[in-house]
């Protein structure tokens, strides 16, 4: 392939513009809000897990509470209207009335039972709010941090984002002045050579894979025309002449 000098150093030109997209696109990759956001994310997750699950004991407790008062109050309420029988002694016969005074024994002890269920329901119930709170508390925390990550992701993303795109313009720009055989070369090397598609030959040196042309390979280029497209038979980049080359 033949290709005009001019045409073969601006071809440096689009790769450095290449290697430099690879940089941002790493860069982006690889920022280190990246790792900082995913353990935020998996903290928050558990956090909200957890403050759901204790939101669901303490409202359960709750309702076991108020079951527990109501219990109160209907043996309160029943206990209450034994012993009015029993003192006003209306109607009540001798058996009546020892069944009813072991019935106000019984419901008293009962009551008792009760209420040191309720007291006991209230502690629990007292520690899961507790817990409710410390959790919303975390949550909240691991939240202002998370929008503050994703604040800083963002800025960053679009700092590199916009250099991004004005250098896909600058290489725009250059691509379009350059042959089309010699871009698609170029690109089919890039895809094949790990991004590296053409490399300066400085001081028989080719700056692709960093080795140097033995002699037979210099003598070689040498007496290829100056438009002639020559390939590193190393790595088999494009090896592109300028003044620095040595040959």
């Amino acid at each position: 392939m033949n290709a005009e000098p001019a045409d073969q150093i601006r071809l440096l030109d689009v790769q450095a513009l290449d290697v430099r997209l690879s940089q941002l696109a790493h860069k982006r990759k690889s920022l280190p809000v990246h790792a900082e956001l995913d353990t935020l994310t998996k903290d928050l997750v558990q956090q909200r897990d957890l403050l759901v699950a204790a939101q669901t004991q303490a409202s359960d407790t709750a309702r076991e509470q108020t079951k527990a008062e109501q219990d109160v109050d209907q043996v309160r309420t029943r206990a209450a209207r034994d012993q009015q029988r029993l003192d006003s002694g209306v109607g009540v016969s001798a058996r009546d009335l020892a069944n009813l005074q072991n019935e106000v024994v019984s419901l008293a002890k009962r009551q008792g039972d009760l209420e040191d269920l309720v007291l006991e329901v209230m502690e629990r119930l007292e520690a899961a709010q507790e817990r409710v709170a410390a959790l919303t508390g975390r949550v909240t925390s691991l939240e202002a941090e998370t929008a503050d990550a994703t604040a800083r992701r963002d800025a960053a993303t679009a700092e590199i984002d916009a250099e991004v795109a004005k250098i896909e313009k600058d290489r725009e720009v250059i691509v379009g002045t350059m042959p089309d055989a010699l871009m698609a070369l170029y690109e089919k090397i890039r895809v094949k050579q790990g991004g590296v598609g053409a490399a300066r030959l400085y001081q028989r040196r080719c700056e692709g894979c960093r080795l140097e042309l033995d002699m037979a390979e210099i003598n070689e280029i040498k007496a290829q025309p100056r438009d002639q497209v020559v390939r590193h038979e190393n790595c088999g980049r494009i090896l592109v002449r300028t003044a620095d080359s040595g040959v």
